[in-house]
């Protein structure tokens, strides 16, 4: 099950994704993000409850992330289509609507696997959050409980906390001091 990846280099991946919404035929890999901050995430299925509110949240907020010099992927084991569909369908009727960042198409769960987080009696990925630094390495995962969704301002903090290079005491907030 879930692995300690902190502190060592970012499993590598290349998937399909919604790069391009109309076509789909753009995949996503982890060398397009060398040189900035990446979020990767991992929900379990599309066209669920809880996963909305998370794709929807870290997309409303996504210039947050920009201007610290870092990028979102969300990948779960659904495929490109399923994705499309899902972006195509607005919010009012359960869909995502526009976001503004692509999705991961994980067909082969190998990336869940990877980064463990993959579900095998169900067949989907953990609620899982990777922040990988510009070099590649990994410095930040949690593992949820797929009942529970994940908080924007603490994956913003952390970030922020990793870009201090500090200490950072319990409770630090941007601004404040390090140790």
């Amino acid at each position: 099950m879930a692995q300690r990846l902190v502190g060592l280099p970012a499993p590598d991946f290349e998937m399909e994704s919604t790069k391009n919404l109309e076509e789909l035929d753009v995949n996503v890999k982890l060398s397009d993000y060398k040189g900035k901050w990446l979020i990767l995430f991992f929900y379990p299925l599309d066209f669920t409850f809880v996963c909305p509110t998370e794709i929807t949240a870290l997309s409303d907020r996504y210039e947050e992330f920009v201007e610290l010099g870092a990028d979102i992927l969300g990948v779960s084991t659904d495929s490109k289509y399923s994705h499309r569909a899902w972006i195509k369908t607005p919010r009012s009727e359960n869909g995502l609507g526009e976001i503004k960042y692509p999705l991961g198409a994980d067909v082969t769960h190998k990336v869940s696997k990877d980064y463990g987080v993959y579900l095998e009696d169900e067949g989907v990925a953990l609620r899982g959050l990777f922040i990988i630094d510009p070099e590649g390495i990994v410095r930040h995962q949690t593992v949820n409980d797929n009942d529970i969704g994940r908080n924007v301002d603490e994956v913003l903090r952390v970030l922020q906390a990793l870009q201090t290079g500090g200490l950072c005491p319990a409770n630090w907030k941007p601004g404040q001091a390090t140790l």
